[in-house]
């Protein structure tokens, strides 16, 4: 398919406003400013767009429910702290065409009749800091932020907030939390951000790539749109492809791109003429497959029916040489370091499972540990606070699933059959 989201990126400039102007951008603004407030948000509803940051809840049913709450000011956040391992699909709209995602905010704030905007901008994009500031100045010089929009009665204000790293924050609460000066800690619900969200008001908060679709719904209509992917997962989507491949990066398709189309025709293949061992199909959080799926669809429906999720569309291939112990321990390590330690299941499961991958790696591990670890699993799902502890269950539990045999062969060799070691924290 033609690029819709990243057609833009390699436009020299595109960071300007004028040569993003002259490449059609803020068309979307006239057009929204034309329609009643309550059109547009029907509009997105109708295209059936669904967030893109890894709960793909529909956008215009979230928006739906800000609107209906009687109080101002009202608030709407996009998500950018993009901090999942192996996700970085939102860079290019942080750091090189800031204007799409800015476009977007203003129509998306006009729907739901928010006055305040804030960017919650992940700490390791420095470049996309100073790059998102320039392009608010811009907008703002251009009376496309602030005050009295373009003439209209609607005003809006837009400001970057840089978090401190942690990958909590990019659960919506822990974000408005840290946004409010306080621990990201997930907020016990209810209340609901659409009514108590940031600073007690009602707070819209999605992801960046989700916003940056709404402008192209409102220039091209909801059923151009819809038309484009499956019916359940409607839409263009930005896959990050990583791993063991000849031509890993960002490509942009309709929803619905089978698994094998992504690795083998966009990503060139796996780099040395190797063989497909597995694939995390959406950030470290979601189930790692076998190539058996090759044939699967990557959208909503299809990856839930493979019992994983598509997640933040970021893809992590695994070649024939891989150590699946080993990408399983250091996904744990990730989880272990950025639990928040708010619930016990959470931190002391996932430290304890840390401890148990890593013994495994060294030469230590038992068989009783397999049946430990799954254990450990099923006490840390369904009892956290938040997703955190979810998704660090997910590398594990599939890798006993497919790949139980290469921890057995761990066990009874008594050393990681790859040659590779863990650190072990003391």
């Amino acid at each position: 398919m033609d690029r819709i989201l990243l057609k833009n990126v390699d436009v020299p400039n595109i960071h300007d406003i004028d040569v993003y102007m002259a490449h059609g951008g803020y068309i979307s603004l006239d057009k929204a400013f034309a329609m009643d407030p309550k059109d547009v948000l029907e509009e997105v509803k109708r295209s059936g767009l669904r967030g893109r940051g890894g709960a793909w809840f529909p956008a215009g049913m979230k928006w739906q429910f800000c609107v209906e709450v009687p109080k101002f000011p009202k608030y709407l956040i996009a998500n950018a702290d993009e901090g999942e391992p192996g996700t970085f699909k939102d860079r290019p709209f942080l750091e090189t065409d800031p204007h799409q995602l800015i476009e977007g905010m203003i129509v998306s704030a006009y729907a739901i009749g928010a006055s305040g905007g804030y960017i919650y901008l992940r700490g390791e994009y420095p470049d996309g800091y100073r790059t998102l500031n320039t392009a608010i100045k811009q907008a703002y010089d251009r009376n496309l932020l602030g005050k009295n929009i373009k003439g209209t009665d609607f005003s809006f204000d837009l400001t970057v907030h840089r978090g401190a790293g942690a990958y909590i924050c990019g659960e919506a609460s822990a974000l408005i939390e840290s946004l409010e000066g306080k621990r990201g800690q997930f907020r016990v619900r209810p209340p609901y951000m659409a009514t108590h969200g940031a600073f007690a008001m009602p707070t819209v908060v999605n992801n960046v790539e989700t916003l940056v679709n709404v402008s192209h719904i409102i220039n091209h209509g909801a059923d151009w749109w819809g038309s484009i992917g499956t019916k359940e997962s409607p839409g263009p989507k930005v896959f990050g492809i990583s791993g063991h491949l000849n031509r890993p990066g960002l490509y942009e398709e309709a929803m619905g791109v089978t698994l094998r189309e992504l690795i083998y025709e966009r990503g060139g293949g796996i780099r040395g003429g190797k063989k497909l061992k597995g694939v995390i199909p959406g950030g470290v959080s979601t189930s790692m497959l076998t190539p058996d799926f090759l044939d699967m669809k990557m959208d909503v429906k299809s990856l839930q029916d493979a019992g994983s999720a598509i997640g933040s569309g970021a893809l992590m291939v695994m070649d024939e040489d891989t150590c699946i112990v080993h990408i399983v321990w250091r996904a744990m390590a990730f989880f272990q370091h950025e639990s928040c330690g708010r619930c016990t299941p959470c931190r002391e499961g996932t430290d304890w499972m840390l401890q148990i991958l890593a013994r495994m790696e060294n030469g230590g591990g038992r068989m009783e540990d397999l049946d430990i670890l799954a254990d450990v699993c099923h006490t840390i799902h369904h009892n956290c606070f938040c997703p955190l502890g979810e998704g660090a269950v997910m590398p594990v539990l599939s890798s006993l699933k497919y790949f139980r045999h290469e921890y057995e062969e761990h066990i009874k060799a008594g050393k990681c059959p790859k040659g590779l070691r863990a650190r072990v924290r003391h």
